[in-house]
């Protein structure tokens, strides 16, 4: 996605990451963890090549991927994986539409209102 003339190899498995919607890199730059201007540096990879974040997509259209490991969803705090599995889902439903949405790159991102304390 950011090499538009070397296209885009998965930096774990070494095959192409054909469309977006396979794409780590875009998928974590919707989730505000990645700033646009790191977009053509850093490296691509499968979003299912990446385990650690993938395990928290829960959408048909994506199949289980499981982390196995220290950072592996049985490990942790049951509320925190909840909330990852809405945050990361949410991303990916997000990467899914992108291709329809007639978005320029820097509208990508979801923005996350944080809450308002009650006065």
């Amino acid at each position: 996605m950011a090499k538009c003339d070397e296209g885009y190899r998965c930096e774990v498995c070494g095959d192409d990451v054909a469309a977006i919607e396979e794409s780590d890199l875009y998928l974590r730059y919707v989730l505000g963890e990645v700033p646009l201007e790191w977009l053509h540096q850093l490296p691509e990879r499968h979003i299912r090549c990446n385990p650690a974040l993938a395990q928290y997509i829960v959408h048909p259209r994506f199949p289980p991927v499981v982390c196995e490991g220290l950072f592996g969803k049985s490990m942790l705090d049951p509320a925190f994986v909840a909330a990852e599995e809405e945050r990361v889902t949410r991303g990916y439903r997000r990467l899914l539409a992108l291709p329809r949405l007639g978005l320029s790159v820097p509208e990508y991102p979801l923005h996350v209102t944080p809450p308002t304390s009650a006065e």
